[in-house]
């Protein structure tokens, strides 16, 4: 083992992680232990929807509202919650199922400008990543639905992971579900006049997310999902 070798082998016995990544090879080391612990801890969670939208938008806002109120009626209807953990729409929903009594988990990612974890995760349910893809891993492995609120380029990024998974049968299909039709029509129906028009989608692609306008039915659509088709993904 040469010299540098040894210094990153140390560095990863005392979770040295800027050490490690001074190293692209040497960066599996950190990479394994985000899965490592992502999958130890989430796998005890139990069926859960992840929630996404703005980081961005304040307590007072009618979104943040909205998601708390979903989060809080999943916790209802036997579903723990998972956010990336940070302010905003997050938030919002770990509130919510902090306030219904249910799992409330937060994958929170370490950003130079935001994010700083939200008091509403419960304190073993918090997990820090350095990664987004290997984040993203656990929002889609653990959920049995995405709920997605108004948000930016991080929402539309985890959206449409999923939705392309699904379309690939990279994983088995879950409820995707739109909150806020006024918000998301434009993004639909370029999606249906540019996408759907030349041919780079299929008609039945149309089908792997619902809009919605309210929490009740949000939670109905998953409700429904299950009812209908018997299944328990990733369980």
């Amino acid at each position: 083992m040469t010299a540098r070798e040894e210094k990153i082998m140390r560095a990863f016995e005392d979770r040295n992680w800027n050490e490690i990544k001074t190293s692209d090879s040497w960066q599996i080391f950190k990479l394994m232990s985000e899965f490592v612990e992502g999958f130890e801890k989430l796998s005890k969670i139990g069926p859960c929807v992840s929630l996404f939208g703005s980081a961005r938008i304040q307590p007072e806002h009618e979104h943040y509202k909205l998601a708390e109120e979903i989060a809080f009626k999943l916790t209802q209807n036997g579903y723990g919650v998972i956010t990336g953990g940070g302010p905003g729409i997050m938030e919002a929903a770990n509130k919510g199922a902090n306030k219904g009594g249910g799992k409330s988990v937060g994958l929170n990612i370490d950003l130079p400008f935001e994010q700083v974890a939200n008091e509403y995760i419960d304190s073993d349910k918090l997990i820090n990543f350095d990664y987004f893809f290997v984040r993203k891993v656990m929002f889609v492995k653990y959920a049995q639905g995405f709920v997605v609120l108004p948000g930016g380029f991080g929402t539309l990024d985890e959206l449409f992971e999923a939705i392309t998974l699904i379309q690939t049968q990279k994983i088995g299909s879950f409820p995707i579900i739109l909150v806020k039709k006024k918000y998301w029509s434009g993004l639909i129906e370029w999606i249906k006049s540019t996408l759907l028009a030349e041919n780079n989608i299929s008609p039945k692609d149309l089908d792997l997310f619902e809009l919605v306008d309210t929490a009740d039915e949000a939670i109905a659509k998953i409700n429904e999902f299950y009812s209908r088709y018997m299944l328990k993904p990733n369980f």
